[in-house]
């Protein structure tokens, strides 16, 4: 997907675990095919799973969601990811990388959802429960989190250029007025929050069609908390999405804020996942068409 992308496969990932933790070396490993553009996923045993850094800039998630996950977890009211180990380059490979525990679940897109409503409300709860937590300390947007929950004007120039290679596949005169529309909102004024920053459906759990789990923190961080407002039109229905709403009352001007946060992470994903992830690809185009069918 990536042009600084490392590549890894079983053999390299058995030969890691071997020279670094040859407690874990005789378990099955099995490499799981996601959606994810950060980190390649390999299962580990049944109780296990290996997190390989595809690309530099996401060299130093393993070690930020090795600091920060076990203090968050104990707040939250879903699952979320337990570090257990960290791994150092080696063979050839270039990365950091993790041992984390697997979360069972599958991908909790809208048709796995028996009640996108109380999905919506468990979302919102997680949320509510991630803001609160301390942030004194919590690392600022920047490179180490593709600079999600900074101003959304900070992101003009790259949406413009996406746009531009969108013509005649989406509305873009509709999408660029709904860009200025959340680009017009007053900006965040208050301190920097938590953030996950990435929460898409392929970074949610559901068993059994409840939602139960929030993965892959690659994109934590403090700052604008209407950035993870983007599942109300990346995951959820419209009577779903006023449930969220509802239940975190975000303000006129972080609601707005929060479109322009899921527009503008689908308008720059679709170019560049176009031909090579189909199913980021989708999602984008679904996020544009439920922000565009608002006006």
């Amino acid at each position: 997907m990536h042009p600084d992308e490392a590549p890894t496969d079983a053999p390299l990932v058995a030969r890691l675990l071997a020279a670094q933790f040859p407690a874990w070396a005789h378990l099955t490993l099995t490499r799981i095919e996601s959606t994810g553009t950060d980190n390649a996923l390999y299962r580990l045993g049944p109780e296990l799973a290996v997190r390989m850094p595809r690309r530099p800039s996401a060299a130093g998630q393993v070690a930020k969601e090795a600091r920060w996950l076990p203090v968050l977890a104990p707040h939250l009211p879903l699952a979320i990811p337990v570090p257990l180990a960290t791994g150092l380059p080696g063979e050839g490979y270039p990365h950091p990388w993790g041992v984390y525990r697997w979360l069972e679940g599958e991908t909790a897109h809208a048709g796995r959802l028996a009640d996108p409503g109380a999905a919506a409300e468990s979302l919102a709860e997680f949320l509510t429960a991630l803001r609160a937590i301390d942030a004194s300390d919590a690392p600022l947007p920047g490179a180490h989190n593709s600079y999600r929950g900074v101003p959304l004007a900070a992101r003009d120039r790259a949406v413009r250029a996406a746009l531009a290679h969108l013509d005649g596949e989406i509305d873009t005169a509709a999408a660029m007025a709904a860009w200025e529309r959340a680009l017009a909102a007053p900006a965040w004024a208050g301190p920097p929050v938590w953030i996950h920053g990435d929460l898409s459906p392929f970074n949610l759990l559901a068993r059994d069609g409840e939602l139960t789990a929030v993965i892959d923190f690659g994109c934590l961080g403090a700052g604008d908390p209407a950035c993870d407002l983007q599942p109300a039109w990346n995951l959820l229905p419209p009577a779903a999405r006023e449930r969220f709403r509802a239940r975190l009352a975000p303000g006129e001007a972080a609601w707005e804020r929060g479109r322009g946060w899921a527009l503008s992470v689908a308008i720059i994903q679709l170019p560049y996942y176009r031909d090579t992830n189909p199913g980021l690809a989708a999602n984008a185009r679904l996020t544009i068409a439920a922000v565009l069918a608002e006006r």
